[in-house]
């Protein structure tokens, strides 16, 4: 095994990188997050998602490390880390020849879209899983590419955590005047990451509010490993107010989600379900309008804010 760390140090070393205008610290700031969510549990397999968590820790490395003007953007080394020898994407059902076009994919959204996840050899799996040559990887990244601000990177999940609370913070207690200036600041910036962490953490936070329970159905499954039925939905669509917070939130099975993002269904002033008369459907166990009328379940939420 220690052939093969060596021969995967010399991978690190040999990176395909821009040197031309300084070292460009994207690949080595991904890798250095691949490695901590293997270290800190947070990824135990050998598909890299595009997490929260992941993203999180890609930030929070770039903001402790990085000094240069290179813009802090998470898709370029997720997609062009295949021109190494050790990481292979996974497009997603329709978009199979993405990888046949050897222009840049610069964008977040366009990758998230694109992409399904990044796969890493076997080998690597393995030593990134065991901890003193996760540790060696590390130590390596921080002397090759970041020798005057090494002494800055935090391994622990604090840095990770922090970023994550703050994001949940305003998710849970901000005004949605002020959380909209904010996300319409975000966009103005492309601050796509941001964007990403917000939708990311409004999507597990309305469930959970909700105790992973329909708000119009009662429909909630439990089950050994964590999955949930339970979409978060946002009551004014996000395109129109760009309003995260949880005043603007309910749960729902993907089904009523449906439903009501197209208009079908509706909620009213008094917390009751609402029956489009613009579509036509037979009355079933499964029909929409065996909810008209119906309160739905508040949990935590009133219209506007929290109880």
């Amino acid at each position: 095994m220690q052939d093969q760390l060596q021969k995967y140090l010399s991978y690190f070393q040999k990176l395909r990188i821009d040197r031309a205008h300084g070292i460009a610290p994207h690949k080595p700031i991904l890798l250095l997050s691949v490695l901590q969510s293997f270290l800190n549990g947070i990824n135990n397999c050998q598909r890299i998602y595009i997490t929260p968590e992941l993203v999180g820790l890609f930030k929070t490395n770039w903001s402790l490390l990085v000094t240069s003007h290179h813009d802090c953007n998470f898709a370029l080394p997720f997609y062009h880390l295949t021109s190494d020898k050790f990481w292979k994407l996974i497009p997603k059902p329709g978009f199979e020849n993405i990888l046949q076009f050897k222009s840049s994919i610069r964008s977040f959204a366009n990758l998230n879209v694109a992409i399904d996840y990044a796969v890493i050899d076997d080998v690597l799996l393995l030593l990134m899983k065991d901890q003193k040559s996760n540790l060696i990887f590390q130590q390596f990244l921080l002397d090759e590419y970041f020798p005057s601000t090494k002494m800055n990177f935090n391994n622990s999940r604090g840095g990770l955590q922090k970023l994550l609370d703050n994001i949940e913070g305003k998710i849970l207690n901000e005004d949605a005047a002020e959380y909209k200036k904010e996300m319409q600041y975000l966009i103005q910036q492309q601050n796509e990451e941001e964007i990403f962490l917000r939708g990311s953490i409004f999507k597990r936070e309305i469930p959970k509010i909700y105790n992973n329970t329909c708000c119009i159905s009662g429909m909630k499954i439990a089950a050994i490993i964590s999955i949930s039925m339970i979409d978060a939905c946002h009551i004014v669509p996000f395109s129109i107010n760009y309003d995260d917070t949880i005043s603007n939130g309910i749960a729902l099975c993907p089904n009523l989600h449906r439903a009501f993002d197209r208009g079908l269904i509706g909620i009213n002033e008094n917390y009751r379900v609402v029956i489009s008369n613009k579509f036509k459907e037979d009355e079933t166990n499964y029909s929409f309008r065996i909810f008209e009328g119906k309160n739905i379940s508040l949990q935590r939420l009133i219209w506007g804010g929290i109880i």
